[in-house]
């Protein structure tokens, strides 16, 4: 969008083009025109005696001096294009290559006044003019970059994104970037972030690589950050190689200050993955509702759970609707209030058993759906660590992020236990083994159960190995339902569910012959599809009869027939 176009937006004035307006009646942008025009059939040296007066309009509001209003005014013609080469300026001012690499300071200057925005990306210099340049000189005429001072902490935050963007976008250096931080930071000394942060007396290049772990953690509640989350930030190759090795070796002053810490994978230490310590989310973080944040990023949103048709024998199926009744919304807030008024747990604790395939966990995801429940999965292996505590610790933690789920959200969401036969299996005897090992997960239990005689909302465990359950669990699940492995004519519906073009009699069939789970059934459906992808055609009874036995199931042979889908 060049110069004429942007005053075609303006409200309309007197008819006739900028030569036509009175000097007096000029806005900024019918001056940058004038200096355009002038500047091109004369060049920059002759330009500042013939444009006087509208360089000293531009310069008086801007701030700028003259040489920079002649290049600015260029910049703005050329503002519809995002990536402009200085070679472009040059020709559009008449000026030789070489002598506007004389002009390149005063780039940098119109860039630190935020009127321009410079991208360096592998040796390649370009330039753009920012939208809120371009708008507030069209409405405007005249430009004050936005005051960023006394800021709330979500305005702080979201400024500070911006900042790491610009970078990311290669607009800005990383010492600008860090020069930019430590002046947002002393503009805000009301916060308690900036206080913090400061009190570390980290050098500025930490200063800023600690704030883009926290910039990470509260935008997207990242706690599992590897180097190629953090390339972007650094200009040269090797400091960001330097930077990687002393994470890696441990040696950074972040990791040794414990404000960032490894991550581990099923108790061991991955030194390529970092994230915030506790540590540093509580003393930076503590002005932000950073456990809201927590929960969300764990929730499934019950609106994103595809419905799927589930097949169920008679009492399974009587079972299943009467606990989606009881939770959907009206009744449970009817059923909570009679148990706390007869001083009763109001807690809503339930137990999926049955094998492998039998339906469970999609269950509990449709319950969710029907009832406009979220859903919060905890992942089993997530809460276990090789460090002493550290299990206890991170077990505590999931039901705390629970806790904050329930009293944020309208609905309380579903805390969903899947697979939970190693949190819920009787308990061990300490006496004899790994001490250790059987005393944490002991201490694993008591704290599950207490939190389950706690309970506030809404709890499923599915498990595949109900009868090792320890006693004291089983008396806490309110409602217990068992998942048979699917019936012949539930195993047809489920064939024909999954391939509807599959003969009813092939389905009925199969059913009978082939005693299988509704996930072993799936399995056998998605080869199915693989196989029409890639060889086409029809599928043969002994292929499907294979795949079949390869579920894990006896069959019999059969004279190979063509089922035609």
């Amino acid at each position: 969008m060049n110069i004429s176009a942007l005053k075609a937006k303006v409200l309309s004035r007197q008819t006739g083009s900028v030569n036509d307006v009175p000097f007096k009646d000029m806005d900024i942008l019918d001056h940058m025109e004038k200096i355009v025009e002038i500047s091109q059939k004369t060049g920059i040296a002759k330009c500042l005696p013939k444009a006087k007066d509208h360089l000293d309009y531009v310069t008086g509001k801007l701030g700028i001096n003259r040489i920079q209003a002649i290049l600015f005014s260029h910049f703005m013609e050329k503002s519809n294009d995002t990536q402009i080469m200085i070679n472009e300026i040059a020709d559009s001012i008449n000026c030789s290559k070489i002598r506007i690499i004389k002009y390149i300071n005063e780039c940098e200057e119109l860039e630190k006044r935020k009127l321009i925005r410079c991208s360096r990306d592998d040796g390649r210099i370009s330039f753009r003019v920012p939208c809120d340049v371009r708008d507030s000189l069209r409405k405007n005429n005249e430009y004050r970059p936005e005051n960023n001072e006394n800021l709330s902490i979500e305005k702080f935050f979201t400024v500070l994104e911006r900042l790491y963007e610009e970078r990311d976008n290669k607009e800005s250096t990383f010492e600008n970037l860090t020069l930019e931080l430590l002046d947002l930071i002393k503009q805000n000394m009301h916060l308690e972030f900036c206080k913090r942060i400061l009190s570390y007396n980290l050098f500025n290049s930490d200063l800023t690589l600690l704030t883009c772990f926290c910039l990470f953690f509260i935008n997207n509640g990242d706690d599992n950050i590897g180097m190629h989350d953090l390339d972007f930030l650094f200009d040269e190759k090797s400091t960001a190689k330097r930077i990687h090795a002393n994470l890696s070796g441990g040696d950074h002053i972040l990791l040794a200050s414990k404000l960032i810490v490894y991550n581990n994978n099923n108790g061991f230490i991955n030194a390529e993955s970092w994230k915030l310590s506790d540590m540093a989310k509580k003393e930076l973080l503590s002005e932000l509702n950073v456990k809201v944040m927590n929960y969300k990023k764990n929730l499934i949103l019950f609106d994103t759970i595809k419905p799927k048709l589930m097949f169920y024998n008679s009492r399974e199926n009587t079972e299943i609707q009467t606990l989606a009744s009881l939770l959907s919304e009206e009744n449970y807030r009817k059923i909570q209030d009679r148990l706390e008024n007869k001083g009763m747990r109001k807690g809503f604790a339930c137990l999926f058993s049955g094998g492998p395939g039998t339906g469970k966990t999609e269950t509990a995801f449709q319950i969710a759906r029907e009832t406009k429940r979220n859903i919060m999965q905890v992942d089993i292996s997530e809460t276990k660590s090789m460090w002493y505590g550290e299990s206890e610790k991170k077990i505590k933690e999931v039901f705390d992020n629970y806790k904050n789920a329930v009293t944020n959200s309208a609905l309380a969401p579903i805390l969903l236990f899947n697979e939970a036969d190693a949190v819920i299996g009787k308990r061990k005897a300490t006496g004899s083994g790994n001490h250790s090992i059987d005393q944490t997960e002991n201490t694993i239990q008591n704290i599950i159960l207490q939190e389950m005689e706690n309970l506030q909302g809404i709890l499923i465990a599915t498990t595949n190995l109900a009868q090792n359950m320890d006693s004291a669990f089983e008396r806490r699940f309110l409602y217990k339902i068992t998942f048979d492995k699917p019936g012949k004519e539930s195993r047809s519906g489920i064939w024909r569910a999954l391939l509807p073009e599959l003969p009813e009699d092939i389905a009925l069939e199969l059913s009978v012959k082939y005693e299988l789970s509704g996930g072993q059934i799936e399995n056998i459906a998605r080869k199915v599809a693989v196989d029409s992808i890639i060889n086409g055609g029809d599928l043969s009874m002994d292929t499907l009869m294979q795949y079949c036995k390869d579920e894990g199931q006896n069959g019999f042979n059969t004279t190979s027939k063509r089922i035609g889908f």
